[in-house]
């Protein structure tokens, strides 16, 4: 499967266009979708470049939730590629969202596990829970 538009005209609300790299709240070089590979303070890029690395950062992204074997919907594959566009592979690899989906856990439960991963440093972000809402909703669907 592949990401849809669907996943990144929503990937694009949630990060925005910014053509000149600046420090996330993580403190990493980004630019862009949010795209931080090989990004260095002080880089420009065009709109074209954005939606090109936007593209290739997915590829990763796809090819881990693939590699996965649980997708049985393209609202599911959207939901998990997005958690982890947002927190990286390894964050869902352990999480129990992947083990209530792998368990064949129903969908109710699995969606209230989207939902817990909305803080950072400790505090509820509003970004963060409307992101985690979108994707348990666009996994039920």
């Amino acid at each position: 499967m592949k990401a849809s538009a669907i996943l990144i005209n929503h990937i694009k609300q949630c990060e925005s266009l910014r053509l000149k790299a600046y420090r996330c709240p993580a403190g990493v070089p980004t630019i862009g979708y949010g795209s931080t590979k090989g990004v260095r303070m002080g880089m420009v890029i065009t709109a074209a470049e954005a939606e090109g690395r936007l593209l290739n950062d997915l590829t990763q992204f796809e090819n881990y939730v693939n590699s996965l074997n649980v997708c049985k919907t393209q609202g599911q594959f959207d939901a998990l590629v997005d958690f982890c566009f947002n927190l990286g592979n390894g964050r869902l690899a352990s999480s129990t969202l992947l083990k209530y989906i792998k368990a064949n856990k129903p969908v109710s439960e699995i969606q209230k596990q989207f939902l817990r991963w909305n803080k950072s440093g400790g505090k509820v972000l509003r970004g963060l829970t409307i992101r985690r809402e979108w994707e348990a909703k666009r996994y039920g669907e």
